[in-house]
């Protein structure tokens, strides 16, 4: 197949045509023109694929229970599964800690600057204070309790719910484990027929991808500059290096982390890991949620790793609620440059609790776009950092959020190539090749 013809290889030619457009857009005056006609386009591919994620987490994760055959499996996956999610978040948070505390990109920004961050996105930031004050007045309890779902229906109308819906399908999956076959067998027919149209309907969807990206790429770029093209300028000047450090902690994570993990626990060889992985990493991207690249990024660890349905089937959809390392680590970043910004030293223990906190903050947030900086507000209060201070990095977030997203991703992928070959449930890449 020439290599134009390739979905990757289309979509980054969507991403950089994107970028390209919204710069010469910002750059002419033509936001309008690009929010009304241009913008439109990205907005129908995300809903698109937003549309089919509560249903491919539902089908998925029940049949793939239910195929586990005994509970004893399911306890073993989902304990080996949560773990290593656990794990990395960890060492994701250690690397995020280790580099805002070497760099220290704080410490650079000017006073006035500051000041201006501040009244730019003194209204924005109000915004994510109000949610993350109605959040702080819960109990310890609250994330176990809204785990569980009072009503299915309402559960499964926002993709907020997401971790509701994973709940409800491991516990429909277990119930069917523990009925006789013949009585469970309709059930999972149902389950397993839904969950291939939607897998047809991922399909039909990525030949929109590369639009879809170049719409939302285009939307991204002139939404955050306007007609200003300065603007962004101006903020990359102010916030760049700690941009590059959050950048940085990403890259490393990516490369040292999941690549020792490929490395050393599966047979795949990384590059091969990479370039099977690309379209859901530059859907990711351009999207900033890993719901919504969820079905594409089954879709390729299946098809193109030869991960075992029913491994992907339970572990990919509890990743894309539960595994937030470039989350995490962002998050880490950003408090400790917000208390470096404002003068205020976080002594060890305060940074312990920053990972603590954003461990249990990334189990519960939301896989859509912008939910990492409501979390980010009670991380800031856990070590007494002044929730305002979320406005210096407000006008950056949006970028950085493409980013950590493309992490979450490739973290979720890697988790589900490890635990299938751990489980001898990995096909060999060389005779998915030929089968495909």
């Amino acid at each position: 197949m020439p290599w134009y013809k390739k979905l990757h290889w289309q979509i980054i030619l969507g991403l950089v045509l994107g970028l390209i457009f919204g710069v010469v857009a910002a750059a002419q005056g033509w936001s309008d023109f690009t929010s009304d006609w241009i913008a439109p386009w990205g907005e129908i591919f995300l809903r698109l694929l937003l549309l089919i994620a509560v249903p491919l987490v539902l089908a998925s994760l029940i049949t793939g229970v239910a195929s586990l055959s005994d509970l004893k499996k399911l306890s073993r996956i989902g304990g080996k599964t949560i773990a290593i999610y656990i794990g990395t978040t960890v060492i994701a948070l250690i690397i995020g800690l280790a580099l805002v505390n070497l760099l220290e990109p704080g410490s650079g920004v000017p006073a006035e600057m500051r000041e201006k961050l501040q009244t730019t996105f003194a209204d924005q930031a109000a915004e994510g204070l109000e949610t993350a004050a109605a959040a702080a007045k819960r109990g310890p309890l609250y994330p176990l309790v809204s785990m569980v779902p009072g009503n299915f229906f309402e559960a499964a109308s926002n993709n907020r719910n997401m971790l509701q819906i994973v709940f409800f399908a491991i516990f429909a999956g277990i119930a069917l484990l523990m009925i006789p076959k013949e009585k469970a067998k309709p059930m999972l027919d149902l389950f397993d027929s839904l969950n291939d149209m939607i897998i047809r309907m991922v399909e039909i969807i990525m030949l929109f991808a590369p639009i879809g990206v170049f719409a939302l790429m285009a939307g991204t770029i002139t939404s955050i500059a306007g007609d200003d093209l300065g603007q962004i300028m101006e903020l990359l000047g102010a916030l760049g290096f700690y941009c590059i450090v959050v950048l940085l902690g990403l890259v490393a994570h990516m490369t040292v982390t999941y690549g020792s993990m490929v490395r050393f626990l599966t047979p795949v060889k990384i590059m091969d890991f990479m370039r099977a992985l690309a379209p859901a990493q530059l859907v990711a991207f351009s999207t900033s949620s890993s719901g919504a690249t969820l079905p594409i990024t089954m879709e390729r660890c299946e098809k193109e790793l030869g991960v075992s349905e029913e491994v992907s089937s339970f572990v990919l959809p509890l990743g894309a609620t539960i595994n937030m390392d470039g989350t995490g680590l962002y998050q880490a970043v950003a408090a400790v440059f917000i208390a470096q910004t404002i003068g205020m030293d976080l002594d060890l223990s305060a940074q312990v609790t920053i990972v603590l906190t954003a461990v249990l903050a990334s189990i519960g947030t939301a896989a859509v776009p912008g939910a990492g900086i409501i979390m980010l507000v009670i991380i800031l209060e856990s070590v007494g950092i002044p929730s305002a201070g979320i406005a210096l990095i407000l006008g950056v977030d949006r970028i950085l959020d493409m980013c950590r997203t493309v992490t979450n991703v490739t973290g979720d992928a890697t988790v589900a190539v490890v635990v299938a070959h751990g489980e001898g449930q990995l096909k060999d890449m060389t005779q998915l090749a030929v089968s495909n």
